[in-house]
């Protein structure tokens, strides 16, 4: 049976790679290929909750590495900070994570992610589903379909079928 290289979250931070995998308990994860609605998804999404600091003090970011553990390092497609600028790797939840599922992910990984947000303290998140042409909200162990993606605090709200235009 062969073993698992386990390595420490210091050397996965002063290391390079090609695209970045994410660190899950001492092991690499590699994240799925995204492809051209991903990336837009992802750009439109991103774009809109960007728009906000306009208004409010919150800042966006799309694929910013956030530390949720001593060795758990994930990658957000999607984040969304409230208060001050956030450190260049974030220990403080944001208050959305969005992840866009790509054809590769495996939907029991992402659903170990999503509960790890939740863990976490995310307070909003989402999956959305480009293939499906659906979003979800994950709360408390569940994900329920929904047509708008909202932040009432703030007046957001993006309705799905915005997305995959």
């Amino acid at each position: 049976m062969a073993t698992k290289a386990i390595i420490t979250a210091e050397q996965y931070l002063s290391s390079r790679y090609e695209r970045e995998p994410e660190l899950v308990h001492g092991e690499l994860v590699e994240r799925g290929m995204p492809t051209y609605p991903h990336g837009s998804i992802q750009l439109g999404l991103g774009s809109r909750l960007e728009a906000l600091r306009h208004k409010y003090p919150v800042f966006a970011g799309v694929e910013v590495r956030v530390r949720l553990g001593l060795d758990l390092i994930r990658i957000p497609d999607i984040s969304l900070w409230l208060g001050s600028v956030p450190a260049s790797l974030p220990t403080e939840p944001p208050l959305v994570v969005a992840e866009v599922i790509s054809p590769d992910d495996r939907l029991t990984d992402m659903l170990v992610k999503l509960e790890e947000y939740r863990a976490w303290g995310v307070s909003h998140i989402w999956l959305i589903e480009p293939e499906l042409k659906r979003a979800q909200v994950y709360t408390k162990g569940t994900l329920t379909e929904v047509q708008i993606l909202e932040l009432p605090q703030f007046g957001f709200a993006v309705h799905v079928w915005e997305l995959f235009d």
